[in-house]
């Protein structure tokens, strides 16, 4: 069925095109206009709606072993255990599976990366994944503090046979790219290290964090994968370190593509009495300056909230700060990990300066289409704050407002009430479609041109941003009318997008002996087979470069 969608004000960067005009759309995918208009089977009116294509977010921790520790250290916060459903700390948060999935569609959002999936337990996020509704999702592979990496790092092994390994990790764990967490650093905590730096070592391998960070870059580069390596850098959160790290990392990038993660944690500076000060202007100028660097923002937002991550070195010691006073700390080969509940809150100095650096870094970092929305769902805040961010970055007022409540002395120590820039819906669709799709590799989204999959988000045109895009007017998934008037109308279950990395039948026959020899168990049983999902065709394939 050709199905018309006529009139909206289109908003597709990747295209060109910033105006009124109609799209069609048929057997799931966006074609080109008839010869004859009136040919269409349905035609729906936009007239005065804001038309763009499904937006994608790189980086959501959205399933896996560690967010569902979370849910277990958490249950007071399921609504299940609420004596008043729908009021429970973290109610506005995408917390089951489903609830995931379908808020994620209110918002128009169709495509979604969980960034940190440990590759021994690769088949329980798949597992999660797929009983997500509506959006289609994708995973990065966490490697770079597993022992038989660093092993093949310190022994001098070849270029080739790390991307061998590299490659069969990546398919074997149906990833979308990989990641590395704090290089090095699970692994030095492992012998009572508490700081780790990129020049220092790892005990025992001998080999530092840059070596780790520069060997997977450099893999994943010569194996083509579209997304360059996905770093989490080291210190996360310490003031002073922290900001020195980023900008190693950044220097360390060396004329090849590098994307950091969460780049707001990295932005603190220690100077004042309270010894936080922000070192937003620093980071954005350095990023600014390094074209072949990429960056995701990892937004705080006020509220209760909980960390997951797999910087098992850096949670341990956040986890004093917990609030509620609970958290859980693990070990276990390669990266470990901690879930560490945390209360943001607008009156403290500490949280609200948070909040001012990673707006400083959205609005100071020129380039649109190398700067990426996030919270780190759910580290920084609940994705579902994301309208309340999208108003922050479109409108100085609704800034202006916000700063006004913040403690006194936190503008001194900020930039943010100083700058005037307001992202355009362009620079939006730049930021959150035409950009996340072109670093994916994932050239069937993020723009509306014909034999673009057809997720298409719809927006009523308001000067409340927050409204506009707290609540679509239309979802389109894969062709399909999901989302009407902000509710979900449709529970379709998207797919999986993978890579295909080939690996030397050597390097799988090593890989036999290696998982024989360190676990008892054959390598088949690290390798995500379709069949295990209980869905027909759970994938969907992308092309290397």
């Amino acid at each position: 069925m050709l199905t018309r969608l006529k009139g909206g004000h289109v908003v597709d960067p990747a295209n060109g095109v910033n105006g009124v005009t109609d799209l069609y759309m048929e057997d799931g995918q966006l074609v080109s206009a008839p010869a004859e208009p009136k040919s269409a089977d349905e035609t729906i009116d936009l007239s005065g709606h804001v038309v763009m294509a499904g937006a994608i977010d790189i980086h959501s921790h959205i399933a896996g072993g560690h967010v569902n520790t979370a849910r277990l250290l958490l249950p007071e916060w399921h609504r299940a255990f609420s004596s008043r459903p729908g009021e429970t700390a973290l109610s506005r948060v995408g917390w089951t599976t489903e609830e995931t999935g379908l808020r994620y569609a209110e918002m128009g959002f169709t495509t979604v990366v969980e960034p940190a999936m440990g590759p021994q337990a690769a088949l329980h996020a798949h597992l999660e994944l797929a009983d997500i509704p509506i959006i289609d999702k994708a995973t990065l592979v966490v490697l770079g503090n597993d022992d038989l990496l660093m092993s093949m790092i310190r022994d001098g092994e070849s270029e080739a046979a790390i991307a061998d390994y590299v490659a069969w990790t990546v398919a074997s764990s149906r990833a979308l790219g990989v990641k590395c967490i704090n290089a090095g650093g699970s692994a030095a905590f492992k012998d009572n290290v508490r700081a780790f730096s990129l020049d220092d070592q790892v005990p025992d391998y001998g080999v530092t964090s840059r070596q780790i960070v520069k060997t997977l870059q450099k893999a994943v580069h010569d194996l083509k994968i579209p997304h360059p390596l996905h770093v989490h850098c080291n210190n996360l959160g310490v003031p002073g370190a922290s900001s020195d790290a980023a900008e190693a990392t950044i220097a360390a990038s060396e004329g090849l593509p590098l994307h950091l993660a969460h780049i707001q944690f990295y932005g603190y500076g220690t100077e004042g009495k309270r010894g936080f000060s922000s070192e937003g202007r620093r980071l954005a100028a350095l990023i600014n300056a390094n074209p072949d660097v990429t960056v995701d923002i990892g937004q705080v937002m006020f509220g209760q909230t909980v960390t997951i991550s797999s910087d098992e070195l850096r949670q341990f010691a956040g986890r004093a700060q917990a609030s509620p006073k609970k958290s859980i700390i693990f070990d276990h080969e390669a990266n470990g990990g901690g879930v560490v509940p945390m209360d943001y809150k607008a009156t403290s100095f500490f949280n609200a300066l948070q909040w001012a650096i990673g707006l400083e870094l959205f609005l100071l970092i020129e380039d649109p289409s190398r700067v990426f929305f996030t919270t780190d769902h759910p580290n920084g805040a609940p994705f579902t704050t994301y309208p309340d961010i999208f108003a922050l970055l479109m409108d100085r007022e609704v800034r202006a407002r916000w700063i006004e409540a913040l403690p006194k002395g936190v503008a001194k120590w900020t930039s943010l009430p100083e700058i005037t820039r307001e992202y355009t819906l362009e620079e939006i669709a730049v930021m959150t479609r035409a950009s996340p799709a072109r670093l994916l590799g994932t050239s069937d989204r993020g723009h509306l041109g014909a034999g673009a999959t057809a997720d298409i988000s719809v927006y009523r045109s308001a000067d409340d941003k927050a409204e506009m895009f707290g609540k679509a007017a239309y979802v389109f998934k894969d062709g399909r009318l999901v989302v009407k008037n902000g509710s979900v109308v449709a529970r379709p279950y998207g797919r999986a997008l993978t890579l295909k990395t080939e690996a030397d039948k050597g390097m799988e026959a090593r890989l036999d002996r290696y998982f024989d020899e360190a676990y008892g168990l054959s390598a088949k049983w690290f390798k995500v087979r379709g069949e295990a999902l209980g869905r027909e065709t759970p994938f969907r394939e992308v092309s290397c470069l």
